[in-house]
C-alpha cells in the first residue's frame, strides 16, 4: 500500500520568498496547498489578485482564499491593530500581532484541509520588526503553532520544527538565508523559472506619514466600504468630520461610486469629495475650490492644519 503524500500549507502573500518556498517543498515530493489572507490594508508583497491565482495554477497548488477586509474577520482585525499586544513599528503597524493574526487563520484552515505542515516565504532579519529570531518565535507561540511554522529559506539557522523531527521533511534540503539581500533568491527565481512581482507594495499601515490618519479612522471606527478609503486622495479631519478629496479621475470615481457618507461633485474640473459627518456645505465647496485647478496657495493654506 502506498504511502500517503505529505501535504503542506503555505501561507502565500504572492512575493518571490513564498513562491520559493513552496518550490522548496515540492522540490522533497510534499503536496502543497496555499493560502491567501487579504488584508483591509495591504497585501502585502502582491496586490494583484490574477497574478497570485496565475502561479498557483501553472505549479499545481491548491489555493484558498481568506477575505479579511468584511464580515467577522474585519472587526476582529480591526479591534486587533487598534489595541495590539506588542508594539508598533514607525507608522501604526503592529506588525507582530498581525502576523499572529494571520497564523491563526492559517491553522484553523490547516486543520480542516489536515496538512501535515504550515510554512512560510519568511526570511530570518528581512524585516527589522517581525522577522527577528525572537520576534518569530513569539509569533508562532502566541497563535498556538510553538515549533509548528516551517521556514524552508532559513530554517537551518532556525530552531528544528516538530516537521524535521518527525521527519515530514527534511532539513538538509532547506536553505539558510539571512538579511535583505535577495541575490540568492533571484537565482533560485531563475533555476524555477519562475516570475515574480518587484518589492513594491506592502501594508499601508507601515507608512509614517499615514500614522496620524490611522490613529484617527481605526479609533473612530471604519466600516467595510470606508476602509477602502484608507489610503485615497487628500484627507481632512473638521471638528468630527471625515472627508475625503479625490486627486485623480480613478479617485473620482470611487467616491462618486461609494454608498456611504455624503457626496459632493464639482461644477467644474476638480476633486469629488466625500463626507462623514455634520459640515456646512459652504466649507466642502471652499475645500473644493482650494484644490482645484487654479487655486493659490492661500486657499489651500487654509485648510493645511485639517489634514489627516
Amino acid at each position: 500500500m502506498a504511502k500517503p503524500k505529505i501535504k503542506a500549507l503555505v501561507m502565500f502573500s504572492g512575493g518571490l520568498d513564498s513562491r520559493l518556498a513552496i518550490k522548496l517543498l515540492q522540490d522533497q515530493g510534499i503536496d502543497v496547498e496555499a493560502i491567501y489572507i487579504k488584508l483591509p490594508f495591504g497585501q502585502g508583497c502582491c496586490t494583484n489578485f490574477g497574478c497570485i491565482l496565475n502561479f498557483t495554477q501553472l505549479q499545481g497548488v491548491k489555493l484558498h482564499k481568506i477575505d479579511a477586509s468584511k464580515g467577522k474577520l474585519f472587526k476582529e482585525y480591526q479591534k486587533i491593530i487598534k489595541a495590539p499586544k506588542f508594539k508598533r513599528g514607525a507608522g501604526y503597524n503592529p506588525c507582530q500581532d498581525c502576523k499572529i493574526f494571520l497564523f491563526k487563520q492559517a491553522k484553523e484552515l490547516a486543520k480542516k484541509i489536515k496538512a501535515d505542515i504550515i510554512a512560510t516565504g519568511e526570511v530570518l532579519g528581512q524585516r527589522p520588526m517581525s522577522q527577528m529570531k525572537q520576534a518569530l518565535l513569539t509569533d508562532e507561540q502566541e497563535a498556538g503553532l510553538k515549533n509548528k511554522i516551517l521556514r524552508p529559506l532559513s530554517a537551518q539557522l532556525l530552531p528544528e520544527t516538530t516537521y524535521e523531527k518527525k521527519g515530514l521533511v527534511d532539513r538538509s534540503k532547506l536553505l539558510s538565508l539571512h538579511g535583505r539581500q535577495r541575490k540568492i533568491q533571484i537565482n533560485l527565481a531563475k533555476k524555477y523559472n519562475i516570475k515574480y512581482p518587484g518589492p513594491a507594495g506592502g501594508c499601508i499601515l507601515c507608512e509614517k506619514l499615514l500614522k496620524k490618519r490611522f490613529e484617527i479612522l481605526i479609533n473612530k471606527g471604519l466600516t467595510e466600504e470606508q476602509a477602502n478609503l484608507a489610503s485615497v486622495g487628500r484627507q481632512f479631519r473638521i471638528n468630527s468630520t471625515w472627508i475625503v478629496l479625490g486627486r485623480n479621475q480613478e479617485e473620482n470615481k470611487l467616491l462618486e461610486t461609494m454608498k456611504e457618507g455624503t457626496l459632493t461633485e464639482p461644477d467644474a474640473i476638480g476633486p469629488s469629495t466625500r463626507h462623514f459627518g455634520e459640515i456646512d456645505q459652504e466649507i466642502i465647496n471652499q475645500l473644493i475650490t482650494a484644490y482645484s485647478k487654479g487655486s493659490t496657495k492661500e486657499q489651500k493654506k487654509e485648510f493645511e492644519k485639517y489634514k489627516i
